[in-house]
């Protein structure tokens, strides 16, 4: 039977494990200060010092003011948030009927996380437009065609910074340039990215950004939406006047002051270079490559996060991989952990190759700074060795063959 700490984590694109750091600098905030930080007294100012410190520390991060942060449950909300801004100000419009309605048009990719995909396809049913560029084999946008499904009446186009999936980075602050010269609000779902790769949001066109807290060893959820202090924005959540009045409800204390340490120590890691994940990820791709025929991974020619290795693997089932793996203590997926339980292929493997099926042969790794060498050399032996076992079992028996 194996326990918990004989499980070698590599899906950290689904959740990371929490610093204990930052358990330290919340625990007192489950105990003795339990204030409301929207309260007067001085009890209820210790609450107030710490979600400002959270702030500050997120803001150094993110390379932005402060007061640019909304914090919310997490990146699911901070999507849904902007898609409900932007539609709040597009402009009215008529139904044939003549019965007026808000309309507007909306772009983002066909490789989006549920958070975005959801929403806006929930907004087709209402009668937006919503246009779904595809991707090149690589994972790539190709940012002419993009520039040119740009329309006058586009009132907000929403790309992912990081793909969940294979790692595959979009040049967003390209794409935010071209946004900002055809006068359309930008949104980035950065929940991947955030706390791998630098960010100076103040020297880039974006309008919006969502992360979670979850994905950089912070608590789950808690997350943050920035908004650039020249947008226009209408609250998802009605209510009080907490976050500036952009997100009603009383702040959840503990969890913000959670993020804003993992904020600080991710920011910490970046500036010294001391993040060990692009070698530990590099050297377990390289063995794997080399040690299975016919695997190959995906996004390879295209710019990627320096954690996520998404791998295809000829001759077997995704399913039945991860089940093995499972059970020889190793821990990936498939895809998004949103996705776990469908029996629907990966829909971002599919719009790289819809004539393929690696979507259905496909794993993915994702590792953090917690992971040791030891983990990763039992990896690079467990793996090949699963893989080989699938295909051995999958293969025809000899006597079975038709002549």
């Amino acid at each position: 039977m194996i326990t918990v700490n004989e499980f070698i984590y590599l899906d950290n694109n689904a959740t990371t494990p929490l610093d204990p750091a930052v358990i330290e600098e919340m625990m007192p905030f489950f105990t003795k200060c339990y204030g409301n930080p929207s309260s007067g007294y001085a009890f209820a100012a210790k609450a107030r010092k710490a979600v400002d410190l959270a702030r500050e520390r997120l803001a150094a991060l993110l390379g932005c003011e402060p007061s640019e942060i909304v914090f919310t449950s997490g990146g699911t909300e901070s999507n849904n948030a902007v898609i409900h801004s932007a539609l709040h100000f597009a402009p009215l419009g008529k139904f044939a009927t003549g019965r007026i309605r808000r309309g507007g048009h909306v772009m983002t990719s066909a490789v989006e996380h549920s958070a975005v995909l959801r929403p806006c396809q929930d907004l087709e049913k209402r009668g937006c437009t919503v246009t779904f560029l595809g991707v090149d084999q690589d994972g790539n946008l190709d940012l002419a065609k993009f520039e040119a499904a740009i329309r006058p009446q586009t009132a907000l186009v929403s790309t992912m910074w990081a793909n969940n999936e294979t790692g595959v980075l979009f040049p967003v602050e390209k794409i935010a340039e071209i946004c900002r010269r055809k006068g359309v609000l930008f949104h980035t779902d950065a929940v991947q990215a955030v706390g791998k790769i630098p960010m100076r949001l103040h020297d880039t066109a974006i309008n919006l950004l969502s992360l979670s807290a979850h994905k950089l060893h912070g608590p789950k959820g808690v997350g943050a939406l920035y908004v650039n202090r020249r947008t226009r924005f209408s609250p998802l959540i009605a209510g009080g006047s907490q976050e500036n009045g952009r997100r009603g409800g009383t702040e959840n204390v503990a969890g913000i002051v959670g993020l804003g340490k993992a904020a600080e120590l991710a920011c910490k890691y970046l500036a010294e270079g001391s993040c060990n994940i692009r070698p530990i990820r590099d050297r377990f791709e390289k063995s794997v490559l080399e040690s299975v025929s016919g695997a190959s991974v995906n996004g390879a020619g295209a710019p990627r996060i320096p954690n996520t290795s998404s791998l295809s693997f000829e001759g077997i089932e995704s399913s039945a991989a991860l089940f093995l793996l499972d059970r020889h203590g190793v821990c990936c997926s498939d895809g998004s952990a949103c996705r776990t339980g469908s029996q629907e292929a990966s829909h971002v493997l599919r719009a790289m190759n819809p004539n393929g099926d690696g979507a259905r042969r496909s794993l993915r790794f994702s590792f953090s700074r917690f992971n040791t060498e030891a983990e990763i050399d039992r990896a690079i032996e467990i793996v090949p060795k699963m893989i080989e076992k699938l295909r051995q079992t999958a293969a025809p028996h000899p006597a079975a063959a038709v002549i």
